[in-house]
C-alpha cells in the first residue's frame, strides 16, 4: 500500500471518519446554513451587476475564452495536432502515475514553478490520486497556455485580455480549489466529522451579509488591530488640513535633525499608514529614527460632498499645498519630497506643473512604485477601455464616488491565486479562524475614491497616457516631464503587478534631471516595506543607462537586504546639516493628535 514516507501510516489512514453520525449532521447542518445564506443574498436589493463585479468580470471571462476556443476551432488542422498533443501528454501521464504506483522511480513529468504553494502538502507528491490530479492540472495549464502562445491572430491587447481571463480560468479550476482533490480539505473534514464546514459555511454567510455585487472575503481578524493603538503609532500632530488632506508632522526622536524636511505623499486609494504599520514596520519612524523631521499627507476618505473634486485639485489643493504647509512650518524653502504610488504620480504632475519653479520649491524626489508612463502598466489597462470606463462613470454618477472595494477587487484578480483562492480554501473549507495581520488589515481598510479625480486618473493616464506624451494640462499649464529636473531618486518592485518594474523605469527615462533608479525585490508593498533589521529581499543598484530594464538589470548590482539604508545614504547628500529638532505644529499650530481623524473615517 503507498505510503506518505517510509515508516509513515498509510495514506489511506487519513481518510477514516471518526464519529459517522456527527459528520452526517454536520454535513446537513452547513448545507441547509449555505443554502439559507444564498437565498438572503439573490433577495437583496443591493446585489446587481456593476463594472469590476464578480458578475462583470465574469461575463468578461466567458466571452474572451470562448472568443479564443472559436478562433482554435477556426483552423480543423491546427486544433486535432492541439487535440493530439493534449491526448499524448496525458496517456503519458497516466503511464507515470501507474508506475509511481508499483514503487518504480519515475519523475514526474511536470511541477509546480517555484513559489506555487498550492501543492505544498506531502499528499500532493506521495497520494497517486492526488499526484495525478496535480500533475493533469499543470499539464492542462501549459498545454492551454501553448496553444495561446501560438495563435497568431491575437494581437495587442486582444492577446493581453486573453492570457488575463484564460490566468483566471486556470486558478479557478485547480485542484486545489475543491474539497474532493484537495488532500488537507479532505483530512480536516474526517477528523473534525465536518465542523470544518459548518465553520466555513458560516464564515461565508458573514462576508455574503458585509457584501454586495461584490464579494468581500475576509482575509484578516480586523479586531486584532486599532489605529494608534498597535498601527500608525508613530507620535505626531495634525498640523494642517483641508477638503483634500490632513498634514501629519512627526515628532523628533533625535537629539539633531537634518536642516531640510520630507514630506510622504501616499496613494490616496489606500490609507497612509502603510508607510507606518507596526514600530518594526514602520517607514516613518524608520525615518524619523534617522533624524529627519518627517511629514505625511492623510488624504480624506471621500463621499458624496467630494465629488467634484478632481485629479488637479489633488495635485494644488493637496500636494502642493501640504508642501506650502510644511515650508511654512519649518521655515525651509526648499523641502524633499517622496510619493508612493498614485501619490508619486500626482507629485511628478505638480513638479512638471510647477516647471522652472520646482527647484525653488523642492530639493530632490523620491518616487516608490510610481509610474509616469502607462504604455507599459500591465493588467491595469484591461480595467480602462472605453467601455469599462463609460460603466464606471455611470456608477460613480450615482454616487459621487467609487467604492474602495470595487479597486481592491481588481487588484485581487490580477493575482487570484495569491490573493482570493488561499482565503476561500482558508475560510470557507478549511474554517480556520482569520490570522491577524497588519498588513491584510491595511489592505481591507480600503477608501473610496472621488468620481471626477478617478475618472481623470484612469482615462488620462491609463487610457490615453497623455502625461508620457505631453498632453496632458493642469491649471492652464502644458506638462512636460522633462521639465522636472531636480534629482529623483525612482525605487520599482522586481515583482509589483500594480506598478510594473518595467513601467517604473520606463517612467525614470523621462525626467530631465539626474535619476538614481533602484530595483527592489518582491511586490508593491513588500518591495517597499522592507525593514533592514530582517534580510528578506535584495535590490539591485548602479546599471548603465539602458532603453529597458532587462538590459539595466545585466550590469547592475545586486545587495542583500533593504534599500532603505541606500535611500537614506542618498537622501542625507540633499538634507542639507544639523539643527536642533522640530516640534510639530511650532508654527502653524496642532489640530489633533496623529494619527488623525481623515485615516479613521470609514
Amino acid at each position: 500500500m503507498p505510503q506518505d514516507a517510509p515508516g509513515a501510516q498509510p495514506i489511506y489512514s487519513n481518510y477514516i471518519i471518526p464519529n459517522p453520525e456527527a459528520f452526517v449532521a454536520n454535513v446537513l447542518k452547513a448545507y441547509e446554513r449555505g443554502s439559507r445564506a444564498f437565498a438572503e443574498l439573490a433577495e437583496r436589493p443591493d446585489v446587481k451587476g456593476g463594472p469590476y463585479s464578480t458578475a462583470s468580470e465574469l461575463s468578461a471571462a466567458t466571452d474572451n475564452i470562448s472568443n479564443l476556443a472559436r478562433r482554435w476551432m477556426a483552423d480543423p488542422v491546427k486544433l486535432s495536432e492541439a487535440q493530439n498533443e493534449f491526448f499524448t501528454q496525458f496517456a503519458a501521464l497516466w503511464n507515470n502515475v501507474l508506475a509511481r504506483m508499483m514503487d518504480m522511480s519515475v519523475p514526474p513529468l511536470i511541477e509546480p514553478q517555484p513559489g506555487d504553494n498550492r501543492f505544498k502538502d506531502p499528499e500532493w507528491t506521495h497520494n497517486p490520486f492526488f499526484n495525478f490530479c496535480k500533475q493533469a492540472y499543470l499539464l492542462a495549464c501549459r498545454w492551454a497556455e501553448t496553444q495561446l502562445s501560438q495563435t497568431a491572430d491575437l494581437e495587442g491587447r486582444d492577446r493581453h485580455r486573453a492570457e488575463f481571463y484564460l490566468r483566471q480560468l486556470t486558478s479557478a479550476l485547480s485542484p486545489s480549489n475543491f474539497m474532493a482533490t484537495n488532500p488537507e480539505i479532505l483530512r480536516e473534514t474526517f477528523r473534525s466529522n465536518g465542523q470544518n464546514l459548518v465553520d466555513g459555511v458560516n464564515m461565508l454567510a458573514h462576508d455574503l451579509g458585509r457584501s454586495g455585487d461584490l464579494m468581500k472575503i475576509s482575509q484578516t481578524d480586523a479586531t486584532a488591530f486599532e489605529l494608534g493603538r498597535n498601527l500608525a503609532t508613530t507620535p505626531g500632530k495634525v498640523i494642517f488640513q483641508n477638503d483634500v488632506l490632513q498634514l501629519i508632522q512627526f515628532a523628533p526622536t533625535t537629539d539633531k535633525v537634518r536642516e531640510r524636511p520630507i514630506v510622504m505623499v501616499p496613494p490616496w486609494i489606500n490609507k497612509y499608514y502603510i508607510l507606518d504599520l507596526t514600530p518594526q514596520k514602520s517607514f516613518i519612524k524608520y525615518v524619523v529614527d534617522q533624524g529627519y523631521t518627517v511629514f505625511v499627507v492623510s488624504w480624506v476618505n471621500p463621499d458624496e460632498r467630494h465629488a467634484e473634486k478632481t485629479f488637479e485639485d489633488y495635485v494644488l489643493e493637496g500636494v502642493l499645498e501640504a508642501a506650502k504647509a510644511v515650508s511654512r512650518e519649518t521655515g525651509i524653502d526648499e523641502i524633499n519630497v517622496l510619493g508612493y504610488c498614485v501619490g508619486g504620480t500626482a507629485l511628478s504632475t505638480g513638479l512638471a506643473y510647477l516647471a522652472d519653479r520646482a527647484k525653488s520649491q523642492f530639493h530632490s524626489c523620491t518616487l516608490l512604485t510610481t509610474q509616469v508612463d502607462f504604455s507599459l502598466a500591465g493588467d491595469l489597462l484591461l480595467f480602462t477601455d472605453d467601455e469599462q470606463l463609460k460603466s464606471l462613470e455611470a456608477l460613480m454618477q450615482q454616487r459621487g464616488f467609487l467604492d474602495g472595494s470595487r479597486m481592491a477587487n481588481v487588484f485581487n484578480m490580477m493575482r487570484p491565486r495569491d490573493l482570493i483562492w488561499p482565503y476561500i480554501i482558508n475560510n470557507y473549507m478549511l474554517g480556520k479562524k482569520l490570522f491577524p495581520f497588519d498588513l491584510l488589515f491595511w489592505n481591507q481598510d480600503s477608501t473610496r475614491m472621488a468620481a471626477a479625480n478617478h475618472c481623470f486618473y484612469l482615462r488620462e493616464f491609463y487610457n490615453e497616457n497623455r502625461f508620457a506624451k505631453g498632453d496632458m494640462t493642469i491649471g492652464g499649464v502644458q506638462l512636460d516631464i522633462k521639465n522636472i529636473t531636480l534629482p529623483v531618486f525612482s525605487v520599482a518592485a522586481r515583482e509589483d503587478h500594480i506598478a510594473p518594474a518595467a513601467s517604473v523605469y520606463r517612467g525614470s527615462l523621462m525626467f530631465g534631471g539626474p535619476v538614481e533608479f533602484v530595483l527592489a525585490g518582491s511586490g508593491h508593498i513588500a518591495g517597499v516595506v522592507n525593514p533592514p533589521d530582517k534580510v528578506k529581499y535584495q535590490f539591485w543598484t548602479k546599471g548603465e543607462p539602458a532603453p529597458s530594464l532587462a538590459e539595466w538589470e545585466k550590469t547592475a548590482t545586486q545587495t542583500p537586504g533593504s534599500w532603505w539604508p541606500y535611500w537614506i545614504s542618498w537622501l542625507s547628500e540633499k538634507s542639507g546639516g544639523w539643527t536642533a529638532p522640530r516640534q510639530p505644529g511650532q508654527t502653524l499650530g496642532v489640530i489633533e493628535d496623529a494619527p488623525g481623524s481623515y485615516v479613521r473615517a470609514k
